[in-house]
């Protein structure tokens, strides 16, 4: 019943938004929004009381015929991207609150379609299902990008959609070949995870291979890692603030998620051998998407790139499919969430404030607010992952994990850390430190929601840096399950 409900909640949510008028909808959609929140947080707590619990899976008969069932559930792993995506959706909204969107019931009603879209792309146990929520995800932030995104809005977000419904026509018929396959034994084909995983299994290595490149194309152009990453910046800088905190906070996830839940399992003997192959790509984007970073004056942009190096990291990190990778990228798919949507924000903070993000023209800003200089400090020491703060658990777990794949990978996957903390901290040096560059740029107080957010994310940041066991626990619970059907 629960995990049935965390779909209909924002399904009704959405619905209830869009025939509210004005700015009603932004209050509502952010109040549904955090019930929403709660109502994963129902969810965890049962789980940890008891796991098996009739109230985390729902399975409903939906085109019998074809073996197809509304199947969903509430597991160790699903229950991570739940949580973050049910904490960041109502900070998501509320960064919003500074902002006059044209037909605001319309924007919002979106963003809590494509919160119901990815709750059943992570809870689907039905590899039918699991399609129809991934490509009903792509239908609201589409619109969010096309409709209020910025310059050149058309041709980007044309590009974005071509780009990533290619993906998913390529994982359809990854899925519809291991349909195929199943049922040999009962003679009744079958949509269900557990009968793709064993379809899967039972093939050649020549079969796997297919249904991995088939499958992982799509994965790998959602994350994205190199060379599928061609759409990313320029969708991240011209979508709206929000529209981009949900593709780097979320939607990116649903990739790397449906690498370790339905592609590892199914092609263990093509995972020996391509995942060498695709671990060397994931890498060379690390190192290739951090350099670019180094050099880019606009921050949103950079940020950007940056998100794509740390996606390599935690591509490579699941791809070494071994206990540490897999729970270190988890772990870091969870930070990466929550930082990159407050580095977002303070990108659309300097845009609002100054008018520009270009950091030639920025300077000084410490000396006009010390508060943000803080707030600022604390994100960005999340993201390059300084200890005690959420980044450092899952960078460390997932550099073992890769070292116990190869050293000398580690050694160039371990280079993240290094030129991360150079763009990161040359950007807030150039931001934050020194003089005013231009005397016209003046820097006032952050607004109300603007500080609620940015305090929300540090108190996060600093609390699953000094104590991540409950999060840790839950990854480290779901990896030995995955890692069962991957040995």
């Amino acid at each position: 019943m629960l995990v049935g409900l965390l779909i209909v909640v924002p399904l009704i949510a959405s619905l209830l938004v869009f025939f509210t008028k004005g700015k009603a909808s932004r209050n509502l959609a952010l109040g549904l929004s955090i019930v929403e929140f709660a109502l994963s947080l129902a969810v965890f707590f049962q789980y940890k009381h008891n796991p098996m619990s009739k109230d985390l899976v729902l399975n409903c008969s939906w085109v019998e015929s074809m073996g197809i069932h509304f199947a969903v559930s509430a597991d160790a792993l699903s229950i991570l991207m739940i949580l973050l995506t049910t904490f960041l959706v109502p900070l998501i909204i509320l960064s919003s609150f500074n902002t006059n969107y044209e037909k605001p019931h319309s924007f919002y009603s979106l963003i809590l379609l494509m919160q119901m879209a990815l709750i059943g792309v992570f809870t689907a146990n039905d590899g039918f299902l699991f399609y129809v929520f991934w490509e009903l995800a792509l239908i609201p932030i589409y619109f969010i990008c096309l409709v209020w995104g910025g310059e050149n809005r058309g041709r980007i977000t044309f590009k974005f959609f071509v780009y990533t419904l290619l993906g998913s026509l390529f994982m359809l018929v990854g899925l519809i070949y291991l349909y195929s396959h199943t049922g040999y034994e009962t003679g009744i084909k079958s949509w269900a995870i557990g009968d793709l995983y064993a379809a899967g299994k039972a093939m050649s290595a020549s079969q796997q291979s297919f249904v991995f490149w088939a499958i992982f194309i799509a994965f790998g152009i959602k994350m994205p890692v190199f060379p599928f990453h061609t759409w990313q910046p320029d969708t991240y800088v011209t979508a709206p603030t929000q529209g981009t905190m949900l593709l780097s906070g979320i939607m990116l996830k649903m990739g790397t998620f449906g690498l370790i839940k339905w592609l590892m399992p199914v092609t263990p003997l093509a995972l020996e051998q391509w995942g060498g192959f695709v671990i060397g790509l994931s890498v060379f984007g690390i190192i290739y998407a951090s350099c670019i970073a180094i050099v880019q004056k606009d921050y949103k942009r950079l940020i950007a790139y940056s998100s794509i190096a740390h996606v390599g990291l935690i591509a490579a990190g699941i791809l070494a499919a071994n206990q540490q990778g897999i729970q270190g990228a988890m772990m870091q798919m969870l930070a990466h969430g929550v930082n990159v949507v407050g580095l977002f924000l303070i990108a659309d903070i300097l845009m609002r404030h100054t008018g520009t993000r270009d950091l030639d023209k920025l300077g000084g800003i410490r000396s006009m607010n010390g508060n943000f200089a803080v707030l600022f400090l604390v994100v960005l020491l999340g993201s390059v992952a300084l200890p005690l703060t959420n980044g450092f658990v899952g960078e460390f777990l997932l550099i073992n994990g890769v070292y116990q794949y190869g050293a000398w990978v580690a050694a160039f996957a371990g280079l993240t850390v290094i030129l991360g903390a150079v763009y990161m901290l040359r950007s807030y040096q150039a931001i934050m430190l020194g003089e005013r560059r231009d005397s016209a740029i003046a820097f006032g107080s952050l607004v109300s929601s603007d500080k609620l957010v940015l305090y929300i994310i540090c108190i996060a940041i600093i609390a699953f840096g000094v104590y991540p066991k409950p999060l840790n626990d839950l990854a480290e619970e779901g990896t030995k399950a995955i890692l069962t059907y991957i040995k």
